[in-house]
């Protein structure tokens, strides 16, 4: 590797756990085959409380975006739960139409179910009128918005009587 003074800084870090996050950024440069070294404040010219990754130049602009990219998640820490309640927030249509005005009717549908506080995404396409409109929510919510659609239905069929 080339000496210390020749050296580009690619990794900063003054937070509390600054040492092992620059171990890491260390770490990844090293298996994707860039040569780093670790240095923290005893170094001259490093700010006393901060550990620095530093790489050859001609390594700078990979070990920065190797530096920069977020860390994935260990696959070994995969809660689960959470695996299992994933199809929960699956979501299911509550409405369907493919009418010259389904695209009007399922942006209101979407509009009373986010006013009550249920959340929802239309699906649809204006430039292709041959495929129908949706309003999907999570399927945990599809009774609770089947129900809140069908009490505004027969809330509006009963004020059209009156």
């Amino acid at each position: 590797m080339s000496q210390k003074s020749e050296l580009i800084t690619v990794f900063r870090s003054a937070e509390t756990d600054a040492e092992a996050d620059a171990g890491e950024v260390r770490d990844r440069l090293a298996q994707a085959g860039i040569q780093a070294i670790m240095v923290g404040d005893e170094t001259p010219g490093v700010i006393e409380g901060t550990w620095e990754v530093r790489v050859a130049p001609v390594d700078r602009e990979r070990a920065e975006a190797i530096a920069a990219a977020p860390q994935p998640e260990p696959e070994d820490e995969v809660d689960v739960s959470d695996a299992a309640l994933s199809h929960d927030l699956d979501f299911v249509p509550v409405f369907t139409r493919q009418t010259p005005d389904a695209e009007m009717e399922a942006i209101s549908i979407q509009s009373l179910l986010e006013a009550n506080g249920i959340p929802s995404v239309v699906v649809g396409s204006s430039q292709i009128p041959s495929l129908p409109f949706e309003v999907r929510v999570p399927k945990t919510r599809l009774e609770e918005a089947k129900s809140l659609l069908e009490e505004i239905k027969q809330s509006a069929a009963d004020t059209a009587a009156e």
